[in-house]
């Protein structure tokens, strides 16, 4: 099982090198940078987040200067993205980083989890990516992803649910690169392994996943009541 885990990673992270988007959050380690992406795009989509992170990158380029801004001013750089409560939430921890931190972005997860609007999913992204530390992250992608490779139907919005998967996917991380794998794992579920209509022919990972050998792609992940 080592054995296969291990070359499906390299599967996995050479599709990446090939495949993936040319995000501008994505040419840099810079923690805020990637912070600021991953609270916007945690409702948003890749297509319409885009030109938000440019504008506000442009005019907030790290955190001392998004904590010295006016709310109005930060609210203003985020209208039409909507769930309002994301931008509020990031300009108290970019003053939050500024008390307690120095200015400095923390580096590590327990303190980048302690601020404000930032969750488990969100630590994880940034101190893998950011800063190369072996959490692992489990979104929506992942657990598409995970749920096919290994053919669970444990109902993924279940506490079970959750801690299985949770396991699942630190279980599976490559220690040595987590930045990448963790990209590489959300960036396949994105563009390859989709909710629906995926070409599992034209797979890379076809040869590992158990659910393409059961034909039961279409069933997974499995929500609670039903299938999706």
């Amino acid at each position: 099982m080592e054995e296969r885990n291990e070359l499906l990673i390299t599967r996995l992270e050479e599709w990446y090198v090939d495949n993936a988007r040319d995000l501008p959050w994505r040419r840099t380690c810079d923690a805020y940078c990637i912070w600021v992406s991953e609270i916007i795009l945690q409702q948003t989509r890749v297509a319409q987040g885009y030109d938000y992170y440019l504008r506000f990158i442009e005019r907030f380029p790290d955190v001392a200067t998004l904590a010295a801004a006016d709310e109005d001013e930060v609210m203003k750089y985020w209208q039409g993205l909507g769930y309002y409560s994301r931008a509020r939430n990031m300009h108290a921890a970019a003053r939050d980083v500024v008390e307690r931190f120095n200015g400095a972005f923390p580096s590590n997860y327990d303190d980048i989890r302690s601020l404000k609007g930032v969750g488990d999913y969100t630590a994880a992204a940034i101190a893998s990516i950011a800063y190369n530390l072996p959490y692992a992250v489990v979104d929506g992608n992942v657990y598409r992803v995970l749920s096919r490779l290994f053919d669970v139907d444990i109902p993924i919005d279940t506490p079970a649910g959750k801690r299985y998967f949770a396991d699942l996917a630190y279980a599976m991380l490559h220690r040595e690169q987590p930045r990448i794998y963790n990209q590489a794992l959300m960036e396949f579920g994105a563009l390859q392994c989709v909710p629906s209509g995926c070409d599992c022919t034209r797979c890379p990972l076809q040869d590992f996943c158990v659910a393409y050998a059961s034909g039961r792609v279409g069933n997974l992940p499995v929500k609670q009541g039903k299938y999706r």
